[in-house]
């Protein structure tokens, strides 16, 4: 007997054998058990997935001895006919080959005869999206109506090439690719009754080059087979198939997690000389880093495709980078990928690929400048981290300032100038409370200092006492505590509500280090533990925007000659001393701020 190709000697026989598809294969049992057939099928999927072997089985089920049945004999007769192909009722037909209209015809001028064995006369026609249009549409009335003993089953790997109306005659089944680790366990047993030694790290090697189909993995190591004999090691497979292991991709990420750009140059340069495909190489390094993503957001699935090994390595590498900076990576290797693809030095554009990924892990973006800034203003001076003191930090509120136009006109003083009141923290109701400005940004963090005794504050004004130490402490976080207002107290819980233009403000105080902060204040505040509920409600209206308390004026252009200097009126402004504590405008970030915008605090009196 002449030699069997692995794809061909273990390729499924029943519903059981069928690996990866368990969504279409119990759809179709369901059907057969409760004999709810349909006239017409549409299997769809990528190569190797195992659309011809599933049309087969259902073939055999309807056409067995005792069929339809789920449970049938793959050694009848019958079901032997149908899987070597010589069944006179189960015809397979070749869409590429016989895509005419003619063909077509021809096949609809047959199916008005009765089986000659089988209870079915059953069209299997693989690669269907390669009728034609006249094919198609003379194909349609047959195939809305056939007669009671003709079944339909189509197959192809794309569905976007068949008309609508076909699709819309026929029950659709999409077939997935198939895991890498269910491929790998399938390798490992067939090699195990072909008596060779497939090493586990090989196996999960070939599952990964075959891309989720089954075919192609059995075809190579069928290949492996006859160029290993009977042992077969991971250094095999990337030999002979030029793939990269699975371990120096994620030595790479590595590299490039940990900004060591000279260890990810070496890593490119080592497999570029090893004669890898640079191409597939920076594949597998996308590949690699959107498991990290996934790790992050479901690990399970996130360890569906990997070896054990490898997945560990997963684990680890997820932690050291946050998902913006694992997107900014994808997205510029998404570009070189694209660059590569018709680029004649591809070595030069993978290694600048790498250089700029490494380089966008030590950017900063700007939920961390916000982070750095809370932990700034809550550690104090000397613990300031470098992206704080950078930052612009809330400013005293200055003296009401009365501004006028170019003209001589005055605006009345009662329409600008704005005294600041100082009231007492009232009773909040749904009505948000406007935002004030912290007295000095500088002050301890401890929340048990400078609050309010609990017997003090009345359960109406809990969020507007929490609001008052929050401005004191964090004042960073005071312009989005100043956007809620209450809504509901209860022993236990205070509920805040923020309206739908300040949603951003609720979803940053609802990290988990900011979140810890209010509710230890409010523990202080109510004198028990309270949780702090924080939701979106539409029925809330944001504040008004606050005042700027800087002047930004831009460089005085140089003076003409010939003109004269209009001597300042009563009404111009008047730059003074900005009030309130002196000491403030002489802390150095508040100097390096001034410095580098230019700018000038301003303070005008009133014309009498």
């Amino acid at each position: 007997m002449s030699y069997q190709v692995f794809a061909r000697k273990y390729r499924p026989q029943t519903f059981a054998d069928v690996l990866g598809q368990d969504h279409v294969v119990r759809t179709l049992r369901n059907a057969i058990a409760q004999n709810r057939l349909a006239h017409a099928y549409l299997f769809v999927g990528p190569r190797g997935t195992g659309k011809t072997s599933t049309a087969r089985i259902f073939a055999k089920a309807l056409c067995c001895k005792e069929g339809p049945s789920v449970d049938f004999d793959p050694n009848d007769e019958l079901c032997q006919e149908i899987a070597e192909g010589r069944s006179l009722d189960v015809l397979e037909i070749d869409g590429a080959s016989n895509n005419g209209v003619e063909q077509v015809r021809d096949l609809r001028e047959k199916a008005i005869y009765a089986p000659a064995r089988c209870r079915f006369k059953i069209y299997y026609i693989d690669e269907v999206h390669m009728l034609s249009a006249a094919a198609f549409n003379a194909l349609l009335k047959t195939l809305e109506e056939p007669p009671p003993h003709v079944k339909f089953i189509f197959a192809t790997t794309e569905a976007n090439k068949i008309l609508p109306t076909i699709i819309s005659r026929c029950q659709r089944f999409d077939l997935r690719r198939i895991p890498n680790t269910i491929i790998a366990k399938h390798l490992l047993h067939i090699a195990a009754l072909e008596k060779v030694n497939l090493d586990e790290k090989a196996a999960y090697a070939i599952a990964k080059g075959a891309d989720g189909g089954m075919r192609d993995a059995q075809s190579m190591l069928d290949q492996l087979v006859a160029f290993c004999g009977g042992e077969i090691h991971e250094e095999n497979v990337l030999e002979i198939f030029g793939f990269t292991a699975a371990e120096a991709v994620a030595a790479l990420a590595q590299c490039i997690l940990s900004q060591d750009t000279v260890g990810a140059l070496r890593a490119v340069h080592d497999q570029n000389e090893a004669g890898k495909d640079l191409a597939r190489y920076l594949a597998d390094l996308i590949q690699h880093f959107r498991t990290l993503l996934v790790q992050q957001a479901d690990p399970e699935a996130a360890a569906e495709d990997l070896s054990p090994e490898v997945a560990q390595q997963v684990v680890a590498q997820a932690r050291m980078a946050t998902t913006e900076q694992l997107l900014r990576v994808v997205d510029g290797l998404g570009e070189v990928d694209a660059r590569m693809r018709w680029a004649g030095n591809k070595r030069l554009h993978f290694e600048l690929g790498v250089i700029q990924a490494v380089q966008s892990m030590g950017e900063v973006s700007l939920s961390d400048v916000i982070e750095a800034l809370d932990r700034g203003s809550s550690s104090g001076g000397a613990g300031t981290p470098v992206a704080a003191k950078r930052t612009v930090v809330p400013m005293q509120q200055p003296a009401p300032v009365v501004r006028t136009a170019p003209s001589a006109q005055q605006a009345p003083a009662a329409q600008v100038a704005r005294p600041v009141v100082k009231e007492e923290p009232p009773a909040v109701s749904r009505e948000m409370v406007s935002s004030k400005v912290p007295d000095h940004p500088e002050k301890s963090d401890e929340p048990g200092q400078s609050v309010a005794a609990p017997q003090s504050v009345e359960s109406s004004a809990l969020w507007s006492a929490l609001t008052h130490e929050v401005e004191a402490k964090r004042p960073l976080l005071a312009h989005w505590v100043h956007m809620g207002a209450q809504m509901e107290h209860k022993p236990g819980l205070l509920r805040v509500g923020f309206p739908k233009s300040e949603a951003h403000a609720c979803e940053s105080l609802k990290r988990e280090d900011t979140r810890k902060f209010l509710e230890g204040l409010l523990g202080i505040i109510a004198g028990a533990p309270t949780r702090l509920e924080l939701v979106v409600d539409s029925s809330l209206v944001a504040p008004p925007q606050p005042e700027p308390m800087l002047s930004f004026e831009p460089p005085a252009a140089a003076p003409k000659p010939a003109a004269k200097t209009p001597e300042p009126t009563a009404a111009a402004t008047v730059a003074t001393e900005p009030s309130g504590d002196p000491d403030f405008y002489n802390d150095p970030l508040i100097k390096a701020t001034i410095e580098a915008f230019k700018a000038r605090p301003i303070s005008a009196k009133p014309s009498a």
